[in-house]
């Protein structure tokens, strides 16, 4: 089972996106800021973490440059409701194989998540 982290300062989000992935196949934590985030992955194993990048902290882009340091097997997919283009994201430079712009509709997301980043052992969307 794809275990993911979903880090969102925002509570509703969290929890309605954890609620539909965890729905459909994929085991789901979640943080809200940046330092829940590195909590969770040093305390278990993560497969993919999507970083919103408006954080009450630090930035999202600030983060996912953390975890690819620091756990470089984790993929990062980035989101917000602000959206950046592909080129954008690699030139940000910070190990994201994807953005996701909100909102987004849970089968999408699914579909989506396993299309960019290989996570393919839930069930179909």
């Amino acid at each position: 089972m794809a275990r993911m982290l979903i880090v969102d300062g925002e509570n509703s989000q969290r929890h309605a996106l954890s609620a539909g992935l965890s729905v459909e196949g994929f085991e789901v934590a979640f943080a809200s800021s940046f330092q829940d985030a590195l909590s969770v992955l040093g305390s278990s194993p993560i497969d993919v973490a999507m970083i919103d990048l408006m954080m009450p902290d630090l930035n999202g882009l600030e983060l996912a440059r953390h975890v690819r340091r620091a756990f470089p097997r984790v993929r990062i997919v980035l989101s917000s409701a602000f959206h950046l283009s592909a080129r954008q994201v690699e030139r940000a430079d910070c190990g994201a194989v994807a953005f996701v712009p909100k909102p987004y509709k849970v089968g999408e997301i699914c579909r989506f998540l396993r299309a960019e980043t290989s996570v393919l052992t839930p069930a179909p969307c």
